[in-house]
């Protein structure tokens, strides 16, 4: 396969990964790295899909209000992640 196709990516990932470190020291009993990539996988999981080849493309036709409204869905949806995948880890902690 063409190296062409390793350019792309969803632009909410690393957006979503610094959202997932950022929120990490309140909730410092979730601190496994593996752990933490479960978070970013549910809240990935729960905005839509943005592929892209080079995130300055996609920025560039970004709105401002857009671009407000891309970040509150990513600070939500990183909210619910941790809380839900903090339910988990607890309700397995139960057995």
């Amino acid at each position: 396969m063409s190296t062409v196709f390793e350019t792309i990516h969803n632009h909410h990932e690393r957006a979503v990964f610094d959202a997932v470190q950022a929120a990490a020291p309140r909730f410092a009993h979730l601190s496994d790295p593996h752990i933490q990539a479960d978070v970013a996988c549910v809240a990935l999981n729960r905005l839509p899909p943005r592929y892209i080849r080079h995130d300055v493309d996609f920025s560039f036709y970004l709105t401002e209000r857009e671009r407000n409204e891309n970040e509150l869905a990513i600070s939500e949806a990183v909210d619910f992640a941790y809380q839900f995948v903090q339910a988990k880890v607890a309700m397995r902690a139960r057995r």
